[in-house]
This record gives structure tokens, sequence and C-alpha cells, in this order.
């Protein structure tokens, strides 16, 4: 995909914000398609398919978050989040939901373009030496399909969930910092807080984790971050 002619949805209700976002966007070359409510949005998104969603948190129908989570179950989109709140719970929630990014209100046009072009940098897409499906014990990921199997049961996993537990299960035994996780899953100088990484493992876990206080895949290595480790 060729991030300039990338397909994106801007999703708000505030028609200034909107239009602002569509404009500027469409000056650099995106193609572009807007919607005023949830209900609007999954239908554009039906038939659009975009690579991005620029998603308002709190729409007149339907909340931000569950439109990203319905979004997502349906193909492998990006999505950035728009909220007029810095509440920390608010972008947790976010992140939990699948969301790759946040912008909060106001935020400065540079600023939107340059979130933009890093998301869609981050490709879904896997080289053929990552493609071979993955075995530990009872845990199988497959990177051409992104699943995740637990003794043939499939995980629901975000997007970035996927990436984040294929990055650390190809690299078996190697201890990574949290900013270094950061740059190689999220592709980019993520400017936010370092905590979503945590955010992130904890779902991770309580999705492939049969005991969340003894971890048998990823482990946390106090004071450093964490290392993917099957014990034999």
């Amino acid at each position: 995909m060729h991030t300039d002619s990338a397909k994106i949805l801007v999703v708000d209700d505030d028609p200034a914000i909107r239009n602002l976002i569509f404009r500027f966007l469409n000056q650099k070359n995106y193609q572009l398609e807007s919607a005023a409510d949830g209900e609007t949005a999954l239908k554009i998104f039906e038939q659009f398919n975009p690579d991005l969603v620029i998603l308002d948190v709190n729409l007149p129908d339907a909340l931000g978050y569950n439109l990203c989570e319905e979004m997502q179950s349906r193909t492998d989109v990006f999505i950035l989040m728009l909220t007029s709140r810095s509440d920390a719970a608010d972008k947790k929630e976010g992140f939990l939901k699948g969301a790759d990014d946040y912008l909060t209100k106001p935020f400065d046009l540079l600023e939107l373009e340059y979130r933009v072009k890093a998301i869609l940098k981050r490709q879904r897409t896997v080289t053929t030496s990552e493609k071979q499906p993955l075995i530990f014990k009872d845990l199988e990921i497959n990177p051409v399909r992104r699943e995740v199997k637990i003794n043939e049961r499939l995980i629901g996993l975000t997007a970035l969930e996927f990436d984040l537990l294929h990055f650390l299960a190809t690299r078996p035994g190697r201890v990574w910092r949290r900013e270094e996780l950061i740059q190689n899953v999220w592709d980019y100088e993520y400017v936010g807080d370092q905590r979503v990484v945590d955010v992130h493992i904890g779902q991770i876990r309580k999705k492939i984790e049969t005991d969340l206080a003894e971890p048998c895949y990823i482990q946390t290595v106090r004071g450093v971050g964490y290392k993917f480790e099957v014990d034999s």
C-alpha cells in the first residue's frame, strides 16, 4: 500500500472538526470519506474498506471504542482515536479495544498528519521468513492468517496484540525494554505513555495464559521489560 493514496474514513459528529480534517488530508492526496455518526460510519466502512479510520470517541449514536472493536473484527484496519479528554482511563480503554493511536482535542493538524503517516507505515504484512507458524507447547501463532490458537482453540487478539505477541515470540529469550517494543511494534517514535505496553501485555496474558500469577509465555523482567520464554 502506498501511504499517499491510502483510504481514510473520518468519523466525527462535529462538522467543523470533520471538515477540517477532511480538507486537510484531502490536500495530501489521501482518498477520503467521512461520517457524522456510527451507523453511517459502518455503512461507509463496508463499501469503502478504509486503511485507516480517524474515529471520535463520543458519537451521538455510538461509543467510538465499540465501533473500533466492530471495525477491527471485520478487517485489519488501523484506528486513530480522537478524544476531547486527556483522561488516562480513556486512553487505556481505547487501547484495550484495539486503537492504534490517540489524539486529544484540540490538536495540531501537522501532528495529525505525522500520526497518520506513522500509522500507515506500520504494515500488517509479514516477510517470507516470518511466514512460518510458530508452535510452543499448546500455543500456535500463524502470521499469514494472523491467528493465535491455544489447544486448537482460536484466541481473539486485536491487530496490535497480535503484532506484539508475534514480535516477542519470533525472538524468544531476548529481553526487551518498553521503549524498544514501542519502536519495533508501534514502528515509530511513539510520544505517548510507555505504560501502553503493559496494558497490551496484560491483555495478551489474559487471553493466552492459564495462570496470570505464573505466566508461562510472556515473562516480566523486573526493572527492564519483557521476554517471551517457554519453559521446556
